[in-house]
């Protein structure tokens, strides 16, 4: 798909720590890093693919973007806009033009309000229409998440809904207000295949009806490549590789983009013996500069990998990885 040339999410330099819990002597926690000088860009209407194992990074980058997070380092550009120095009129605007998807739809709805309640909430925080618009509004939205016909489910509470109808109705909520930017956080994680495959042509119909432009988190390789225009690739809070889905999923260039597919059970976009790049038994750890993926890549050189950290700039135009050996 075509996107415009100007992204309309640009973050630059994003890094973020977190401290771990204090010992029971009290001792302060080591700090930990959850995203390492991170920088990436989503074009208006386009669907982006961050894929990484649990603890890559993924979630807490959606969590920065929806401003959930505020970032120690770094700069995210909604249309242009800073969002971290964003206040009164030009908060309200970016807290209606970005929402959230989140993984776990048994934990992202209110028991306590019906499902009226839940979607209609967004539009009586931000005062759009009155009553009766409103309820028209929840009504179309409901349908077009494919919650139909949507009357039967407006005085319904989370309770009585199947996970994947909870999903659809996080969605309706997400989407209520027309944004032009979306954070799906891994939102198939907690449904079964039949179920996901379904939310995922949602979303692409949410892109194809209203242009909203979606950062697909997903630890699935295979998820993304249905999916997505473009997939990034995060391991420990760095980019290892981005690039076209067709690109990096049938010529991936990274050590561990291969480790991904290769653990990608019946993935047939390649040769079940074509990778011998699966994650080696993880070395000892080593100080200063390196490549965040050194202690698990059985490729690695000791020489270079141990001592400096390479750059997103090896491959070619708008296929890039960082390493050394490609």
């Amino acid at each position: 798909m075509e996107t415009d040339p100007q992204p309309i999410l640009k973050l630059t330099g994003i890094t973020k720590h977190y401290r771990s819990k204090a010992s029971l002597f009290g001792r302060a926690g080591k700090p930990i890093v959850a995203l390492q000088d991170l920088s990436l860009e989503v074009g208006a209407g386009e669907i982006l693919g961050l894929v990484g194992e649990s603890g890559s990074g993924k979630s807490t980058t959606g969590r920065l973007i929806v401003k959930l997070e505020v970032p120690d380092a770094g700069h995210i550009h909604l249309n242009g806009a800073d969002t971290p120095k964003l206040k009164g009129k030009t908060l309200a605007d970016f807290r209606r033009n970005v929402q959230m998807i989140f993984q776990d739809p048994y934990q992202s709805l209110n028991p306590h309000l019906s499902i009226y309640d839940t979607v209609a909430e967004p539009l009586i925080i931000h005062g759009a229409g009155d009553e009766a618009g409103r309820r028209q509004t929840v009504c179309e939205t409901l349908g077009f998440a494919g919650l139909t016909p949507p009357e039967e489910y407006l005085n319904r509470y989370p309770h009585q809904l199947s996970g994947g109808q909870r999903q659809r109705v996080a969605i309706a909520r997400a989407m209520v207000l027309q944004p032009a930017f979306v954070v799906a956080d891994e939102p198939t994680s907690m449904l079964d295949a039949s179920i996901s495959f379904q939310i995922f042509n949602l979303l692409l119909e949410v892109r194809r009806e209203m242009g909203v432009a979606i950062l697909f988190i997903t630890h699935s390789i295979s998820a993304a490549r249905y999916l997505c225009d473009r997939i990034a690739v995060i391991y420990r809070g760095s980019l290892m590789e981005t690039g076209p889905a067709d690109q990096v999923i049938n010529n991936p260039l990274h050590p561990y983009t291969k480790a991904l597919i290769d653990a990608q059970p019946g993935f047939d976009c390649v040769e079940a013996d074509r990778y011998d790049t699966l994650l080696a038994a993880e070395r000892d750890p080593v100080g200063g500069e390196h490549c965040p993926f050194y202690s698990r890549c059985s490729q690695a050189v000791k020489e270079t990998c141990a001592t400096s950290a390479p750059l997103l700039e090896h491959g070619e135009s708008d296929h890039l990885a960082a390493c050394y050996y490609i």
